[in-house]
């Protein structure tokens, strides 16, 4: 199927109110509420731990859950995992907030629990959206009871939880990382959304183009609430056609997520514009950057691709011209990554257009370049005999370190001696900013070294 093929529910769909959720509570949940995975086989993304033989998996079906704590962004599946442990494993599922519960909210929980266990002999999941929010006192309410069993924890968190959750609630529970769901999961999720007749869209008639569901998945940032959200405000906003079928385009979908689309791929579009943009950088050209920055940032793109393409651009393309390029360079990467979007836009703006108004070299680059082509094919050079290390015993009397000059002795900070014991010129600076006094500088030291040999050409220095 292209990708301009149309997905849709299946031929001879019912009519639009034949097959609709239930009435009542679950009719007026989200989409997103009503497609919760009711099992691992249905649960989308994290293969990383639930993949086959991996160690969540292996626990959740063997019935062996401890205290764990989901840690990740939105929408990637925390409270979904949570209940579909509680599911299969047969526990009593308690469920509180970091944002609304307090102590004696948990302290009515922990005794239901206390007395289900002993009486029952049945185990409690308790968990906790949210538990960062809980502060220190509210956490420590847990401890006693998680450490001896009466509840097994599950804490979701989208902060990191060896900052905001406390060392002893940690060192009881296995932390498990999830990711943002990747473009296809969000896209699988969609098409099943539109598929399920009794908790999906199902029993509504849609078509829905491929580019315009690719476009929900790419947008929703690895968040399938935020996908599944956008998909039925797009279904449920738009009037059937005469002949009864929803269809879904793509400029549907860019209302529905309030975001346009830009034609970007991984095929193509993605490396042609970053190209375009490390050309503009590369040929001063401050308002293309920001344009071919601006169309990466609004596609979507990792913030870390971009600024790695900038510090390899500064060290590259403006070199020794400018040294300030490649720190800013490395400064906006740092704060790229420790902001991340949308304030990331920022440094990445300021590092991209220093370095396309800055003086230019690619100098360094070709002179490491041809040192390196020379180690690999030429003769392997020794280490001359004054210049090697001189510290350990019986080096003196090898001969090493012998002749050897300080150049902080001499006027200048500088001696002509042989530092290589072989002529070889790799380096040679432009006149481009910087680089024209190094030329200056470099050119001067050469010509004392020449003078140098001429006068003793066995000499060291």
């Amino acid at each position: 199927m292209s990708r301009d093929d149309l997905f849709s529910t299946a031929p001879g769909a019912a009519p639009a109110d034949a097959g609709a959720p239930e009435s009542g509570a679950e009719r007026h949940q989200p989409l997103a509420a009503r497609m919760r995975p009711r099992d691992l086989g249905e649960f989308v993304g994290q293969a990383h731990i639930l993949g086959p033989g991996q160690l969540l998996r292996r626990a959740i079906e063997a019935d062996r859950i401890q205290s764990l704590i989901f840690y990740g962004p939105p929408g990637t599946g925390k409270t979904s995992l949570a209940q579909i442990i509680a599911r299969q494993t047969r526990n009593k599922f308690e469920r509180l907030s970091g944002v609304e519960s307090n102590v004696a909210d948990m302290r009515r929980v922990l005794a239901a629990a206390a007395n289900r266990l002993a009486n029952k002999h049945q185990s409690t999941i308790l968990f906790i959206d949210e538990i960062h929010r809980f502060n220190k006192a509210q956490q420590d309410v847990l401890l006693p009871d998680v450490e001896t069993g009466v509840v097994r924890l599950i804490g979701a968190t989208t902060h990191n939880p060896f900052f905001f959750v406390n060392s002893p609630l940690v060192s009881r529970s296995q932390i498990f990382e999830l990711r943002p769901l990747a473009e296809a999961e969000l896209l699988e999720l969609l098409q099943r959304a539109l598929a399920d007749p009794e908790r999906g869209l199902g029993y509504l008639k849609v078509q829905a183009e491929e580019a315009a569901l690719r476009h929900l998945a790419k947008l929703s940032d690895g968040d399938a609430r935020k996908a599944l959200n956008a998909l039925e405000i797009a279904v449920l906003t738009t009037a059937p056609e005469a002949d009864g079928v929803i269809r879904l385009d793509l400029a549907v979908a860019e209302q529905s997520i309030q975001k346009k689309a830009v034609v970007y791929d991984d095929e193509d579009a993605h490396y042609d514009t970053i190209s375009a943009f490390i050309k503009s950088m590369r040929g001063s050209d401050p308002d293309a950057t920001l344009y071919w920055l601006a169309k990466m940032i609004h596609a979507g793109e990792d913030p870390r691709f971009i600024a790695r393409r900038i510090v390899i651009h500064a060290a590259e393309d403006v070199g020794l011209a400018d040294p300030m390029a490649l720190v800013l360079a490395n400064a906006a990467f740092q704060a790229a990554e420790f902001i991340g979007w949308p304030e990331a836009r920022i440094p990445l703006a300021e590092a991209a257009i220093y370095i396309a108004t800055a003086h230019k070299s690619n100098r360094a680059l070709l002179a490491i370049d041809a040192a390196l082509e020379d180690v690999a094919t030429g003769r392997t050079l020794a280490v001359p005999e004054h210049l090697r290390e001189a510290g350990y015993r019986g080096a003196q009397r090898l001969g090493r370190g012998e002749g050897y000059q300080y150049a902080h002795d001499h006027p200048g900070h500088f001696v002509a001696q042989d530092y290589l014991g072989a002529h070889k010129r790799y380096y040679e600076p432009t006149e481009q900013g910087v680089e024209k006094k190094i030329k200056d500088r470099l050119a001067h030291w050469r010509a004392l070294q020449v003078q140098a040999q001429a006068r003793d050409p066995e000499a060291k220095g």
